[in-house]
């Protein structure tokens, strides 16, 4: 799955970005593992949760009934309704996910609006606490097969939690090697999955055909009024058939929305709905098998090859997550939501094969954490839920900005067309509250805590932008004063990196303080980062000449790429600036931030941007920039 926010796949580099480079059908293949691998392994424990919570009171039939009618209706209404029909129309440049959302509502929001950067920044942290469960839990539900496996010796069922433990570690370890040679059969494996998975339930449909019945939402209405307030949990279990269903519109650009479209409504919904029914055809059928339905419908014969092919659609699930959190932490830092973290390329060719080491790190830990203190699928999913809820009602809150100020809709429509999704959305996120008490606060836990770290950097940065720019010199003014005392001129050419381009760089005042040398060609270059996916190369370089001794350079890059200025600066070139890179010294400001209780922020909010900005990554790594060829200039400055 992915966030929100970001996408988990492979995204295919700039200049072979368009969906229309690959055939339509190799498109809706290679889908099938990335945008489908979560929801495709919910069928080893949806079921399960919902049938475990109802009352003996309700008749068995009834029960198997009302469940798979609100599972049915839950991939309806939510998966197909929501995001497939409406939501995948949303999409920014053909990007999807909340942070590429954010960017494209606040391109069109009359006013820049911090609630729309909140939104943003929530749906980006519940996909964090959502990607550290779902490898845990996938991973787990498909090894505790091993319980019921024929012949398999009593001891194997003690050790379902060092087999995950080992199968999670294995898949960390992998990711600074890159995926690109086994990613391109994560599609074929999946589309065998969810072929056993129809497989499985036209076997045991064939034993109770009447379980069409459960088609109709009538079943489902009064399972729920039947139950009460208990039936009301159930929808927190429910829910879980539907975990996933954001990674369709968060990998929209990756494959386009077209072959995602065409991937579920043709293949991946017919066979789950048919599992979900075989599953409960069986159930009616043999009421004792309502403890692991899923595993009980596998024939004996086969169980073995079904075992472990589920064990690779669970790791495929994770890896999807793995890849979809180093693509939100990509954009995240671009969009200026985090400080800049260490960010490599596994692959030359594919642009989305990258490797976040210290969020792999973070991610491994807070699964083995989780993995060996949750110890059963069971206890997880409790905390499975809650996460994925409220980033979709981030996105249902996201969209109605969208329809109301970028499709120019009135009031009321925006409101009709969020009120609707937003009502399903709720009646989820309450039914997961519900689960605090036995593991739903874990994600809230994470979200809360990637929330401030997000909004102390961002309000921290303006602060810092908002004090440099109070003490620095305006460039026009100090061209002037430089006019009239000349300094002595060394050869070569400098460029200043400054998030200000009106303002005189800090590292340039110090070496004209200090150093009282001003190179014979000057360079104010600027970082921006559109609210766009991808920037073309055309447009990815603006010259601005000041005078004699300045020229503003503006690099703009989108939200999911990375920066590498000698390749933009190389750009230059076609814009009639020569420059010789290994001639050239970059001077890079680097600041020394005090803590002051009379800052914009509290104290203790002003050492943890403190502490984000020591532990940011080198800016001379992170711009790819020669090493030999950089000069830095220290300043203190309290915040």
């Amino acid at each position: 799955m992915a966030d929100t926010a970001g996408g988990a796949s492979e995204a295919p580099e700039e200049s072979h970005h368009s969906p229309h480079k690959e055939t339509f059908w190799a498109l809706a293949l290679g889908s099938m593992g990335v945008v489908f691998g979560d929801i495709g392994t919910s069928p080893l424990y949806a079921m399960r949760e919902a049938l475990r919570h109802t009352r003996s009171t309700v008749s068995p039939e009834l029960a198997v009934l009302g469940v798979v009618s609100l599972v049915t209706w839950a991939l309806i209404l939510i998966v197909t309704v929501k995001y497939v029909i409406f939501l995948m129309r949303a999409d920014n440049k053909g990007e999807g996910g909340t942070l590429a959302l954010m960017a494209l509502a606040q391109r069109f929001v009359p006013r820049r609006s911090g609630w729309v950067l909140l939104l943003g920044m929530a749906g980006a942290a519940l996909f964090y606490g959502d990607g550290i469960i779902t490898p845990a839990m996938s991973v787990l539900s498909a090894v505790e097969g091993v319980r019921d496996a024929p012949g398999a010796p009593h001891e194997v069922a003690n050790l379902t939690v060092p087999i995950s433990a080992g199968i999670l570690i294995a898949l960390f370890l992998i990711q600074a090697r890159g995926t690109a040679s086994v990613a391109r059969f994560f599609g074929p494996i999946c589309a065998i999955w969810f072929l056993v998975l129809a497989g499985l339930g036209i076997y045991h449909i064939a034993e109770d055909p009447t379980i069409f019945r459960a088609l109709s939402p009538h079943y489902g209405v009064v399972f729920l009024w039947d139950n009460g307030f208990l039936g009301f949990v159930i929808l927190g279990s429910v829910f879980l058939a539907v975990t996933g269903a954001e990674a369709l519109y968060a990998d929209m650009g990756h494959f386009g929305r077209n072959p995602i479209r065409a991937a579920w409504i043709t293949f991946v919904l017919p066979a789950l709905l048919l599992n979900y029914l075989g599953q409960g055809a069986m159930v009616m059928h043999h009421p004792a098998t309502r403890a692991n339905p899923f595993f009980e419908m596998i024939p004996e014969a086969i169980y073995w090859p079904v075992l472990l092919l589920a064990t690779v659609a669970a790791i495929i699930a994770s890896q999807a997550v793995i890849t979809g959190a180093f693509s939100l932490t990509q954009q995240a830092v671009q969009l200026g939501l985090f400080p800049r973290i260490s960010i490599l390329r596994t692959s030359e060719t594919q642009a989305g094969q990258i490797y976040v080491p210290q969020v792999n790190r973070a991610l491994m830990i807070g699964v083995l954490i989780l993995l060996f203190a949750f110890k059963k699928s069971d206890n997880l999913a409790a905390a499975y839920g809650i996460a994925v809820t409220g980033a979709m009602f981030v996105d249902t809150l996201l969209f109605f900005v969208i329809v109301r100020w970028m499709w120019k809709r009135p009031l009321w429509q925006a409101l009709a067309a969020a009120s609707g999704f937003a009502v399903l959305d709720i009646t989820f996120i309450s039914s997961n509250l519900l689960k605090i008490r036995d593991g739903a606060w874990l994600p809230l836990v994470l979200a809360t805590g990637m929330v401030v770290i997000m909004w102390t950097w961002t309000r921290g940065s303006q602060i810092l932008t908002d004090k440099t720019r109070r003490d620095s010199v305006p460039l026009i003014e100090l061209s002037e004063i430089l006019k009239a005392r000349a300094p002595h001129r060394s050869p070569g050419t400098a460029i200043f990196l400054t998030s200000d381009a009106s303002m005189a760089p800090v590292a340039l005042m110090h070496n004209l303080k200090h150093n009282k040398v001003l190179h014979e060609k000057n360079i104010i270059l600027t970082l921006e980062t559109a609210e766009t996916p991808r920037v073309s190369d055309a447009q990815r370089v603006r010259i601005e000449p000041v005078n004699d001794d300045f020229k503003k350079i503006i690099v703009s890059y989108g939200f999911m790429e990375s920066p590498n200025l000698p390749k933009a600066l190389g750009l230059c070139r076609k814009l009639g600036l020569k420059f010789d890179i290994m001639a050239t010294s970059f001077f890079l400001g680097r600041r020394s931030v005090v803590p002051s209780a009379q800052s914009g922020m509290p104290l203790w909010q002003d050492k943890l941007f403190i502490f984000l900005m020591k532990n940011a990554a080198n800016p001379t790594d992170f711009y790819k920039i020669p090493p030999g060829r950089v000069v830095e200039l220290g300043t203190q400055v309290t915040i």
